[in-house]
C-alpha cells in the first residue's frame, strides 16, 4: 500500500475546521507524531535553513481506524491476522497521540435484526438543536474570556467552570487509577463532562455526564500498547 504522508497545508488549511484522518495506522508514524504539537497548540511551525514560519491550525481531528489489518480483531468474526501483525499494525498509534484524543468510540459491526428495526431513533434536526444550545452555552459562558468552547478551556478555566462535587471526584479518581489515566487525560475528560451537561442542558456536571466522559478513554488502553 502506497505510504501516506500530511504536510502543514493540509493541518493548516483546517484552521477552524475538521481534519479528517482515514484509516490511521496506514499513515506514516513520524508523520503523525508531528500532529501532537499542533493538537495541543493549535498551531505548527515549519523551520527551514533560511526562516521559520508559523502557520494556525486550530482544527478539530477526527480518525477512523480498523482493531487489525483485517478488521476482525475484537469482533464475532474470525480475524486472520497473527498477534505481531495487530501489534505492529496497532502501534502505528502511539500513546501519546492517543492521549491527546478527547472521544474514543469503538463500532461493533450492524447486525441485520438492527438494520431492519423499526424502532425511532433521534432525528438528526433534534440533534442539531442539543448542538447549538450548548454552543450558545459555551458562547455566553466566556464571553470576554477570549474563547468560544470547551475545548479550549486552560488548566485554570477548568478549575473554575468543572466543578465537581464529593462524588464526582471519587468517581474521577477511580477512573484515573484504574486506566492509568495521564494529567493531560484528566483534564480532557472534565472538558468532555462539561459538554455533555451543556448538551444535556444541565448547569452542573452530575455523575451520570462525568460517567459517560470516562468511557469514552478506554480505547487506548484496551489496544494500543
Amino acid at each position: 500500500m502506497e505510504e501516506k504522508y500530511l504536510n502543514h497545508g493540509e493541518i493548516s488549511l483546517a484552521h477552524y475546521g475538521v481534519l479528517f484522518l482515514d484509516e490511521l495506522p496506514e499513515f506514516n508514524r513520524n508523520t503523525l507524531e508531528v500532529l501532537r504539537g499542533p493538537l495541543e497548540d493549535g498551531e505548527i511551525t515549519i523551520g527551514r535553513a533560511t526562516q521559520v514560519l508559523t502557520y494556525p491550525c486550530k482544527f478539530m481531528l477526527v480518525a477512523s481506524m480498523n482493531p487489525c489489518p483485517c478488521g476482525f480483531y475484537g469482533s464475532d468474526k474470525e480475524c486472520r491476522c497473527s498477534d505481531e501483525s495487530i501489534k505492529r499494525y496497532l502501534n502505528k498509534i502511539s500513546g501519546p497521540l492517543l492521549d491527546r484524543i478527547d472521544i474514543q468510540v469503538e463500532v461493533s459491526s450492524v447486525k441485520y435484526e438492527n438494520l431492519d428495526s423499526d424502532s425511532i431513533e433521534e432525528s438528526s434536526e433534534q440533534i442539531q438543536k442539543r448542538v447549538n444550545m450548548a454552543r450558545n452555552i459555551q458562547k455566553k459562558r466566556y464571553e470576554g474570556l477570549g474563547i468560544f468552547s470547551n475545548s479550549e478551556l486552560t488548566p485554570s478555566l477548568i478549575e473554575k467552570f468543572c466543578t465537581l462535587d464529593s462524588t464526582g471526584r471519587a468517581i474521577l479518581g477511580n477512573a484515573f487509577n484504574k486506566l492509568g489515566l495521564s494529567a493531560r487525560a484528566y483534564g480532557r475528560i472534565l472538558k468532555v463532562s462539561r459538554t455533555i451537561a451543556d448538551l444535556d442542558g444541565s448547569e452542573k456536571i452530575l455523575d451520570r455526564h462525568l460517567l459517560e466522559a470516562v468511557q469514552y478513554r478506554s480505547l487506548d488502553k484496551k489496544y494500543v500498547v
